[in-house]
């Protein structure tokens, strides 16, 4: 009786056994379970923490992705003893092609005045003579006039006149013979500059060139939408709507429509072309706003300085007439933009041979900075060596330059790929983290990245490009939409001019007056001499 009491009370325990352990094998599921939803959330919010800090860096913060030298200098300092991380080979970074900063050149430690300098010459000079009054001109000893003597003390000061609207009265006066009274003349009176572009006879013949530059600098250059040249022209006196204004634009764009078409011609020509492309509204249905209003695309190519051309696509396909797979089929040659999969198609056919960006790939390490402050400190530090190579050797000959990538710049890169190699293989990279892009970014490119160290005329990045696009950047946050797809049209025309201005540091409203009355005197004429680039040639040759 009691071995059968012992063995029914040892198949309980092994039963409860069998049941703890059951549970306890659950309990350690649920907790590995947990555990990993944890880390999950915890990766989650840290990618989102890290967007966060750079939307508000965007929004509040310096758009300069410039840092102190000695910062990163710094975060070596600190993690060296615990990194076997190679030494930088600069303490320093440049972005976007910069020189580096003043506080890294020989001298720098004698800082500049900030005094004003002297005065640009160019400007109009208003003279006030100041006397001493007739008692202090006397002279208290012995009561005779005194004399000006040696050279007078010169003033100059900055001063400022808002500018003007004025009229331009042409008069004509007819004559005939006295004596027959016959064969009355007049002299031709010359078109205005929108004679052939705007339907109202009465609004075309009040505008001249001068104005039209106005309207167009204010707009597409200085960011002033219309209903803003509205009131500040009415403060003037100057009463003319924003429907007229409109007008205005279209018409011009429409006269300089054939400059631009010859800025393209340009373009085409180049061994290489520098691509990107922004988003735009454009309202497609007037009728409807609402529903009509949508994303366009607007894409940007450039030549040599001064070669910028802008075009619309109603959507991002690959069939849309001007967008890149159309304007570029019969195109053989280096065509540089970022990795984006809009351009993918490009380079498919072998007919074009795609350049990388090093900026973007740059920009990806400064934005791992916080969450990786060593490793992001290397590679902006390999960039900035990178780019003080390439200020050193900007306006050396082709030859020049190719020697000093090969010699320089090539090796660095070199190791830096190793670097990038070990790191990814490494478990210590996390997925998902800003530093697990930045390196799978950079790998994932570098052949395209690196073609710059083999061809002295590719640059090894496209900024070049994004700051002409930058002019549509910060012009939508003012004129926020195009009014219709007509207007988004105008609009490419005219930032093909105004960006081939602003390429050349030419002043566009003084490019824009010109090229206007020459095209209006003569709308037949020839309209490849009147691009940013050639007109900027005709002057430099004449200067």
């Amino acid at each position: 009786m009691g071995t059968m009491t012992q063995e029914t009370e040892l198949e309980r325990l092994k039963a409860a056994i069998a049941h703890l352990t059951t549970e306890r094998d659950a309990l350690t599921a649920e907790r590995d379970a947990a555990l990993a939803a944890k880390a999950k959330l915890e990766k989650q919010v840290s990618q989102l923490e890290h967007k966060v800090d750079e939307l508000l860096r965007r929004l509040f913060g310096r758009s300069s992705e410039k840092i102190d030298p000695a910062q990163l200098f710094l975060e070596f300092a600190q993690s060296e003893a615990a990194s076997d991380l190679p030494k930088p080979p600069h303490a320093g970074e440049a972005p976007d092609g910069e020189v580096p900063d003043e506080g890294t050149k020989k001298g720098a430690g004698k800082k500049k005045g900030h005094g004003w300098g002297k005065l640009p010459k160019s400007l109009r000079r208003e003279t006030v003579e100041l006397l001493p009054t007739p008692g202090e001109l006397s002279c208290g000893c012995c009561g005779g006039e005194k004399k000006s003597i040696g050279s007078p003390e010169i003033t100059e000061r900055y001063d400022y006149t808002p500018s003007s609207v004025f009229v331009v009265e042409t008069v004509r006066h007819r004559f005939r013979c006295p004596s027959c009274q016959d064969g009355t003349v007049i002299a031709p009176l010359p078109p205005p500059p929108l004679a052939s572009t705007l339907e109202s006879e009465s609004d075309r013949g009040r505008a001249e060139a001068g104005l039209l530059a106005q309207i167009v600098v204010s707009k597409f250059s200085d960011h002033l939408p219309l209903h803003r040249q509205e009131s500040i022209l009415s403060r003037e006196g100057v009463h003319l709507s924003r429907s007229t204004l409109a007008d205005y634009s279209h018409g011009t764009a429409r006269l300089l429509r054939p400059i631009a078409g010859e800025v393209w011609y340009q373009v085409l020509s180049r061994p290489v072309i520098g691509l990107d492309e922004s988003s735009v509204l454009v309202v497609f249905d007037r009728k409807d706003p609402k529903k009509g209003t949508r994303k366009a695309r607007i894409w940007v190519y450039r030549g040599l300085p001064g070669e910028v051309y802008f075009t619309i696509t109603e959507t991002k396909a690959k069939a849309d007439v001007g967008g890149p797979l159309q304007l570029l089929t019969d195109y053989h040659g280096y065509v540089q933009a970022d990795a984006a999969g809009a351009f993918d198609d490009l380079f498919t056919d072998g007919r074009r041979i795609e350049v990388g960006c090093n900026a973007h790939a740059r920009r990806k390490f400064y934005e791992a900075r916080k969450s990786s402050p060593k490793e992001a400190a290397y590679a902006l530090a390999t960039y900035r060596r990178v780019y003080e190579i390439e200020a050193r050797v900007r306006d050396a000959l082709s030859v020049e330059r190719l020697e000093a990538r090969q010699r320089e710049t090539k090796p660095l890169l070199a190791a830096f790929d190793a670097w990038l190699d070990e790191l990814a293989a490494s478990p210590a990279l996390v997925p998902g983290t800003p530093l697990a892009t930045a390196v799978g970014y950079a790998r994932n490119h570098r052949i395209a990245q690196r073609r710059f160290l083999d061809d002295p005329r590719l640059s090894p990045d496209n900024n070049a490009v994004e700051r002409a696009l930058r002019l549509v950047a910060v012009g939508r946050k003012n004129w926020l939409f195009a009014g219709s797809e007509q207007a988004a049209f105008d609009a490419a025309t005219l930032y093909t001019l105004v960006a081939g201005c602003k390429d050349l540091r030419l002043e566009p409203w003084a490019y824009l007056h010109d090229v206007t009355k020459r095209r209006a005197a003569d709308p037949g004429g020839s309209a490849a001499e009147l691009t940013p680039r050639a007109w900027w040639e005709a002057r430099s040759a004449r200067s």
